[in-house]
């Protein structure tokens, strides 16, 4: 049996256990949730965003609580917490306002094809399966479900088994949303009963935000069942830093992307790459911006990083730090843990990382930047490319030449030119190469799941 619970990162206490649902029950909701798409698909999308905008509302009202919830289950600052909430409330806003918009036909040229009439109709798929992390437990979810239940698709959703009262709340906030019974159901299991629930007919596509080898593994399912599917895995974003840029804002906003979530974000910037005409006055910055965050209990006002999410995830984070040591880098600040309770690791900025190096390839997910130098911006770019990952990035500079190169040549699915990466509503959100495939948000987000239908009548 999985096991299912509540573990206080900042304490290390088991706080709550849940049991795994049975194949029985799983099979109820599966019978559910096909059932309530049936007649869900039809209602009126006024309806829908009536019930959006009251999960909205919600999301607003309860804010502390909810954030209070996410940072006991995973560790995130209280106030990242809540913000996370208010920001789940803004998605919900956006797709009740836009899916009208969105979900229009699109007319064609109908003398083009012979036609009396063509356009493009959107149709919804039907239940949609989300296997969801922990990281963002409200925020990840929240993406998936308000464009897809706007679209008419109704919702399961596997969570990560560390966040199941984030995970009940989900299931929760549509029902008192108004949402009929069924049309976003949590499913309480493990890992090990995602093929199942996957490769049952009456699942039609999925989406996961996780790890590589989750992907690789829906993906492989999916792709035998022939079911559609979305992919948001691992980032390894670049950071690129060149003279002409604003370098103290540039360091601030290292600190601030690199230690985000704790350190646990697949868009934080983790590989900062700088040119040398800067690099001095850069490091300088950072390691001095890093140093100064404080690093304590979660729910205190004053703390900027808190807990790693468990045991596993600091010892990980670790073997990476230990790994590049012993191979010759040199840690500039941080790089020990803290003789306290909980799984606390500081930020850590490391110099002299090298190919040989598991943190060159690997994601590093905890608060520990690696930082390189370099000659110009074609290194710079090649340097940011070499990695299996491309999901975001970062480029800090005046010059117009560079703005251009890095937005055309940054291997990854976002550029962000002096500003740190962060998701929008309004933005599709997605990566490329080892980062997984299909985009998130925006009216792409919502067109994933729908059967995009040409029409044409003589």
């Amino acid at each position: 049996m999985t096991t299912i619970a509540t573990t206080n990162p900042a304490t290390g206490d088991v706080e709550k256990t849940f049991d795994e649902l049975a194949d029985e029950e799983v099979d109820r909701r599966l019978a559910r949730a096909a059932e309530t798409f049936a007649a869900y698909r039809t209602t009126d999308l006024g309806r829908r965003a009536e019930w959006m905008n009251a999960a909205a509302r919600i999301l607003d009202d309860e804010a502390e609580q909810i954030g209070a919830m996410l940072t006991t289950e995973m560790g995130k600052t209280l106030k990242a917490a809540i913000a996370e909430a208010r920001k789940c409330a803004k998605a919900c806003r956006y797709y009740a306002a836009h899916a009208a918009e969105f979900l229009a036909d699109r007319p064609a040229d109908p003398e083009a094809v012979g036609a009396r009439d063509a356009y493009v109709h959107y149709q919804p798929l039907g239940p949609v399966l989300a296997v969801m992390p922990w990281n963002f437990p409200l925020w990840q979810v929240i993406r998936f479900a308000a464009p897809g239940l706007m679209a008419g698709n109704v919702g399961l959703l596997k969570h990560s088994s560390n966040v199941p009262q984030t995970a009940l709340f989900l299931e929760d906030l549509f029902r008192r949303a108004g949402f009929p019974e069924g049309a976003f159901q949590t499913l309480l299991i493990g890992s090990a009963k995602v093929e199942r629930v996957l490769r049952d007919p009456r699942v039609k596509a999925a989406t996961l935000t996780g790890s590589e080898p989750a992907g690789r593994s829906v993906a492989a399912i999916a792709g035998d069942e022939i079911k559609p599917t979305v992919l948001e895995l691992g980032g390894s974003d670049p950071f690129v830093v060149m003279p002409s840029a604003d370098i103290a804002a540039a360091a601030e906003a290292a600190a601030t992307s690199r230690c985000l979530n704790n350190g646990q974000s697949c868009i934080s910037a983790k590989r900062f790459i700088v040119d040398r005409g800067c690099a001095d006055e850069f490091e300088r910055l950072f390691v001095q911006n890093m140093r100064a965050l404080k690093v304590g209990d979660p729910m205190d006002d004053g703390t900027d990083v808190g807990p790693l999410v468990s045991e596993q995830g600091r010892a990980d984070v670790e073997e990476l730090v230990a790994d590049a040591v012993g191979k010759g880098a040199t840690v500039l600040c941080g790089g020990e843990r803290p003789d306290r309770p909980g799984w606390y690791y500081p930020p850590t900025v490391i110099s002299g990382v090298t190919r040989d190096m598991r943190m060159f390839h690997e994601e590093v997910f905890g608060p520990v930047a690696s930082l390189f130098r370099v000659d110009g911006a074609q290194e710079a770019v090649e340097l940011a490319n070499a990695t299996g990952f491309g999901l975001g990035s970062n480029a800090w500079t005046q010059d117009p030449g560079e703005r251009e190169l890095f937005a055309r040549e940054l291997d990854a699915g976002q550029v962000f030119i002096n500003g740190m990466t962060t998701s929008y509503p309004e933005l599709p959100f997605g990566g490329v190469k080892r980062s997984g495939y299909g985009r998130e948000l925006s009216a792409q987000g919502m067109h994933a799941f729908c059967n995009v239908k040409t029409v044409w009548a003589a």
